[in-house]
């Protein structure tokens, strides 16, 4: 049997993997009794699983396989000179353009892009050249000099397919609610749009109480709010989104060689999880943001192109010092450490080294490379074809389904007792319902990665059928070796 697969990063396959998502319970439109709401989406019973599964993979690497990391969960609410602090009150913002005739607004870059990405194959020379242009003029915050490459290269709006273009503008992102009993009264506060402030502010805390000792990280995952005036691509920018961010707090001095450190580690472990080494590549930020001596992002090769997946930054000493600073309070360390090397020691505020990934942006990494349409040509010479998730079978939501081949005869019995036995080390699911043929396809629309099939043979001689999904192989094992098998196949 040779199959034909159809990979899921050809870009017209997109629109098959978000209605794949629907179909078998990954991702729904969210309020979509109420003709949903724009660029926000709610994780169905199978992409809660796969959701939670890539979540604890990367908490256990950051805080169970490192001694020198820890984890905290942080509130969603801070005090809103938190935020001042940081400098998103004042600087946290995209720039943006209007299309006078069709009031569509757009990202400058986001708009820029997609020109680009419609410019036939033999122009690609000139679409390269766009793009420089463009990130040296973000880079200088070169707003007119933006508008007039737009207009130069005749970049349309692509509902009134004019060039009338308002000036560029800055539009903060963070969404901002009120505290207190009475809103009058109240203080205007802000939804996080990142984690990291949390665990800044957290330093002392978390040093103090954990004993801990320069160089040590601090982990958080949870939920980040930003009012993305463009978001698109499914769940690639969404205005409710997760990020996984770790902070490495270092010596002063010392800060390039664990970003280059966290650089290859950050890489390694993507590949880890399943990734191939060929859609991963980093790219040097051009612009770097206000906190940071240097960045670059981890690219993944999506449907729609290559685009961020992870972020590495070197924060230098800037949020730390300027938390003590509107806070009117000393955030340092003392490293007794220095002293026995034989250099002066003392305080000094540290340096960080962020590592912060988007978990809905891993999610719809793991599902893009999983997400195959393969045919294949039978013995008898007819064709055959199937949906398949080959999620990795350490994420994959259901590890084991249990699969009784007639609801009579005991069988039914047999593969209850099989379930209670496995449940209690992995997800499992039952079902007895149609022909074992469509049970089958079923599991591999869902990216079940093994099925064992319970038959009148086992009645007989305790042993099952048990079917690999990747490769539609089937053996005959004992029932006692199931639960076994699995644990091993998903370590």
């Amino acid at each position: 049997m040779f199959i034909f697969a159809a990979m899921a990063n050809e870009a017209n396959n997109f629109a098959e993997i978000i209605s794949h998502c629907k179909e078998y319970g990954y991702i729904f439109q969210s309020s979509e009794l109420y003709d949903g709401l724009a660029a926000v989406y709610d994780y169905g019973q199978m992409g809660a699983q796969l959701k939670k599964n890539i979540r604890d993979a990367w908490w256990k690497s950051m805080t169970q396989l490192h001694e020198n990391i820890v984890g905290i969960d942080a509130a969603i609410f801070m005090h809103p000179i938190v935020w001042k602090a940081s400098g998103h009150v004042d600087s946290f913002s995209d720039p943006m353009i209007d299309n006078k005739d069709s009031n569509k607004r757009y990202r400058v870059d986001h708009l820029i892009e997609g020109h680009v990405e419609q410019l036939a194959v033999d122009k690609e020379a000139l679409g390269k050249e766009i793009l420089a242009n463009m990130d040296a003029l973000l880079a200088a915050n070169d707003y007119t000099g933006l508008k007039k490459l737009i207009e130069d290269n005749n970049i349309k709006c692509s509902i009134s397919k004019t060039c009338n273009w308002t000036d560029i503008r800055e539009f903060n992102l963070m969404f901002n609610t009120k505290i207190g009993s009475v809103t009058d009264e109240a203080d205007t506060i802000y939804l996080r749009p990142e984690t990291a402030q949390g665990i800044f502010v957290n330093f002392l805390n978390v040093q103090k109480s954990g004993r801990m000792k320069i160089p040590f990280g601090i982990a958080q995952t949870g939920k980040a709010f930003r009012n993305e005036i463009v978001a698109r691509q499914f769940i690639f920018r969404m205005r409710e989104f997760e990020q996984m961010e770790m902070q490495f707090f270092v010596r002063p001095g010392s800060q390039k060689k664990w970003f280059d450190y966290w650089k290859d580690e950050r890489k390694k472990w993507h590949e880890s999880i399943g990734i191939p080494a060929e859609k991963l590549r980093f790219h040097d930020h051009i612009k770097l943001a206000h906190y940071a001596d240097m960045a670059l992002d981890i690219e993944f090769e999506f449907p729609f192109g290559w685009k961020e997946l992870e972020g590495i930054h070197s924060r230098t000493d800037f949020d730390l010092t300027q938390h003590a600073s509107f806070s009117k309070k000393k955030i340092q360390y003392f490293d007794n450490d220095l002293n026995e090397e034989g250099k002066p020691y003392g305080n000094y505020t540290p340096y960080v080294v962020e590592t912060s990934v988007g978990l809905d942006r891993l999610f719809l990494t793991i599902l893009s490379l999983a997400y195959q349409n393969e045919t294949w040509i039978k013995e008898d010479g007819t064709e055959d074809s199937r949906v398949v998730l080959k999620i990795p079978a350490k994420l994959a939501p259901t590890k084991l389904a249990i699969l009784p081949l007639l609801k009579k005869d005991g069988l039914p019995e047999t593969a209850k007792e099989l379930m209670n036995e496995c449940k209690q080390s992995f997800h499992c699911f039952y079902e007895e319902k149609d022909a074992i043929g469509k049970r089958y396809r079923r599991m591999d629309a869902i990216g079940t990665p093994f099925c064992v099939t319970i038959d009148h043979q086992t009645k007989e001689d305790n042993t099952v059928t048990i079917r690999y999904r990747d490769d539609m192989r089937q053996e005959r094992i004992a029932v006692s070796e199931v639960r076994k098998l699995v644990e091993g196949m998903i370590k």
